[in-house]
């Protein structure tokens, strides 16, 4: 059976709107999404995914041109993704991605979410500002994936959530409190919004240091993405727990992008590895699952 991956629902009721895409589903086929895939590390998870992966892979991106730029990059070296738009930042973008990978094939067997937002150390913006685009991004955006593709991941699905090592040295220069709210295993989607959401106003007024918060946005942001992974594992084991479905959150490393710059150690091929063996976990596979993954290894949280 041809599986589907898309990186970055419900059955189709037969009502007139909606008769022409059930006609056009491809339910047999197995699909792969890759968010903010069009270049850097996205683009090496699909060009990995399309040799190892027996389904179609997409490239998402917000510009379409990009997008299509990155596919036919991938088809110069033999490779066949596919293109659909979606910016992680724009909601009716992500539930237009969400209504055509449910339409055309049901559901989606791996979701990476990839795409993300940094700002260079010297850059002058004001550090408020900083905190809402990267948050916006990184944990608001990631979650608007999450609230709208995990309902249709299907049985023995992967979900990887792209985080990173920072947040880990954030959540050591967290406050003792903040640091055992983050890592209970009862902290819900909604404190952990509530808390990303105190860190942007306490950033905005400068007195993150003081409430107990690390000097860095990005950190922040992965801490919240690293523990909405885990909040949704917890959630599919309870609420699913017969279908197999594996949620980490993974750190690719440090790697050359246009995002960390050109002193990184990794190249974006070496920076895939640890996301795609999350991706490509074997059938039947218990674990890992609701962890944070670094070259392929847990890490303690």
């Amino acid at each position: 059976m041809s599986s589907n991956l898309i990186i970055s629902g419900s059955t189709c009721g037969f009502t007139h709107s909606c008769l022409s895409l059930c006609l056009c589903t491809d339910m047999s086929t197995k699909v792969a999404v890759v968010t903010g895939s069009n270049k850097g590390i996205g683009l090496a998870i699909v060009r990995a995914l399309c040799k190892q992966f027996d389904g179609d892979v997409y490239i998402t991106a917000r510009d379409v041109g990009r997008g299509e730029e990155a596919v036919k990059t991938l088809n110069s070296e033999g490779l066949k993704p596919k293109f659909h738009q979606l910016d992680i930042n724009d909601l009716n973008s992500i539930k237009t991605a969400a209504a055509f990978f449910k339409g055309k094939y049901g559901g989606v067997d791996i979701l990476i979410n990839n795409a993300g937002t940094a700002f260079k150390a010297s850059d002058p913006t004001p550090f408020g500002v900083q905190a809402e685009v990267i948050l916006t991004t990184n944990f608001f955006g990631t979650r608007d994936m999450s609230t709208h593709f995990l309902p249709m991941i299907r049985a023995g699905g992967r979900v990887v959530n792209i985080s990173s090592m920072l947040s880990v040295t954030g959540l050591k220069q967290c406050s003792p409190e903040l640091q055992q709210r983050f890592r209970s295993e009862d902290i819900t989607e909604d404190e952990l919004v509530g808390l990303m959401r105190r860190f942007l106003d306490d950033a905005k007024k400068g007195e993150h240091k003081q409430h107990g918060w690390p000097d860095m946005a990005y950190s922040v942001s992965k801490i919240g993405v690293t523990v909405l992974s885990m909040i949704h594992a917890r959630r599919l084991s309870k609420e699913r727990p017969n279908d197999g479905i594996l949620v980490n959150a993974c750190c690719p490393g440090w790697v050359r992008t246009d995002m960390a710059g050109d002193k990184a150690p990794k190249s974006p091929e070496e920076g895939a590895i640890t996301p795609v063996y999350l991706a490509l976990l074997p059938p039947g596979a218990t674990e890992p699952h609701g962890k944070f993954v670094s070259d392929k290894q847990v890490q303690p949280w």
